[in-house]
């Protein structure tokens, strides 16, 4: 499993406690599991949470999605309302 690092905003931001973590995993799904390990409070943000891969949407299982290491993610939660 390859380091991940994860930029988190807003709501995901505040539920980790950091801008940017590091995690493992070699699948979106797995990176995702580790944040909800590490930070609990992440797990009521997630599932309203889009993500970026190397600054492309991440779209579809994310158990197909596969990191190589060193591969960035973004976490971006509802910014405002509707």
């Amino acid at each position: 499993m390859g380091n991940i690092e994860v930029h988190l905003f807003a709501a995901a931001r505040s539920a980790v406690g950091h801008r940017t973590v590091t995690a493992s995993g070699k699948t979106l799904a797995e990176v995702v599991a580790s944040l909800i390990a590490d930070y609990p409070a992440f797990a009521a943000v997630e599932p309203r949470c889009s993500y970026l891969v190397n600054g492309l949407a991440a779209r579809g299982d994310l158990d197909l999605i596969n990191l190589a290491a060193g591969a960035r993610v973004d976490v971006l939660p509802p910014f405002a309302g509707g």
